[in-house]
């Protein structure tokens, strides 16, 4: 028999609240979220723009979160969040779900 090359280990005492980073901390501030058609040779793109903070860690976190929440490529530019496709709704659910003021 083989050995497990796995560790099975037990997180239920992990709360999610207090791992969660959020990039808007503080007073909540308005994100704004809109779709362009410009640029990307003319491909559709969301925009997500208004965080408050400038830490571009917490940022590319949240990046990360929403390209897999979403199935699709983004990136991160000086204008905000930029999505690959309309993912305007997907988005809005997401970041009400995690706490984000919209």
């Amino acid at each position: 028999m083989r050995n497990k090359n796995w560790i099975e280990f037990n997180n239920n005492n992990i709360k999610n609240g207090d791992i969660k980073d959020k990039v808007c901390e503080g007073q909540p501030q308005k994100i704004k979220i809109h779709k362009e058609k410009k640029g990307k040779k003319g491909k559709t793109v969301t925009v997500i723009s208004g965080f408050g903070s400038e830490n571009t860690s917490q940022i590319g976190n949240l990046l990360k979160k929403l390209k897999v929440y979403c199935g699709t490529g983004g990136s991160l530019n000086d204008q905000g969040i930029q999505l690959q496709g309309d993912m305007q709704d997907k988005v809005k659910f997401f970041l009400r779900k995690e706490g984000y003021g919209i």
